[in-house]
């Protein structure tokens, strides 16, 4: 049950894009259609699970050992980077067609601030490593979710008439606090 409330928490309650406004870059970057929306979600997803068990096992077993957690941040940036790296050097070789289906989003994920966002969540709110991975993928679903219903609200947006000052990011970022407004009302549910 515990599980199930982490879950439901992560995707909606507190959601990393609408509530703990992590990651607002490729919400706003990415979200003009829904393909490219559910790529990059995707994307998001395995690198964020990948991610969060490095650095978990990163701080537990060599940071917190030797007394080097100061160095937290620093190398969860450059082990993000060398995964991100890593995942598309193996993907060109063992899959050139999802390495062209995700080409374009894999550079992008090392910017991702959600990622390094979750990956010193888990720590900070010590959970084990299965709570970690539960954590990290129930949040990348749930940047997935808000990154589709963006993009969806924006496809609709693309066809009716708007002013035009308000056309592209400002009706964009409202279109995002109305979203968030909307998330908000999952709050009582964990």
């Amino acid at each position: 049950m515990a599980y199930l409330m982490m879950i439901i928490a992560a995707i909606f309650v507190n959601n990393i894009v609408l509530s703990q406004f992590l990651g607002i870059c490729p919400f706003l970057g990415v979200s003009k259609k829904i393909d490219t929306a559910l790529g990059m979600g995707m994307a998001v997803t395995f690198v964020m699970t990948i991610a969060t068990i490095v650095t978990y096992l990163l701080q537990h077993y060599v940071l917190d050992p030797m007394n080097l957690s100061y160095l937290q941040t620093i190398s969860f940036i450059l082990v993000i980077a060398s995964l991100v790296q890593m995942v598309e050097i193996i993907l060109k070789k063992v899959s050139p067609s999802l390495y062209q289906a995700l080409g374009v989003f894999l550079p992008l994920i090392t910017t991702n601030c959600a990622i390094l966002g979750v990956a010193i969540l888990v720590i900070s709110k010590e959970y084990s490593l299965l709570e970690s991975v539960v954590y990290a993928i129930a949040t990348a679903i749930g940047f997935t979710l808000a990154l589709v219903l963006f993009a969806g609200i924006r496809e609709q947006l693309s066809l009716v008439s708007i002013p035009k000052g308000m056309k592209g990011i400002p009706i964009a970022l409202i279109v995002a606090g109305l979203l968030a407004m909307a998330f908000m009302g999952f709050s009582g549910i964990a």
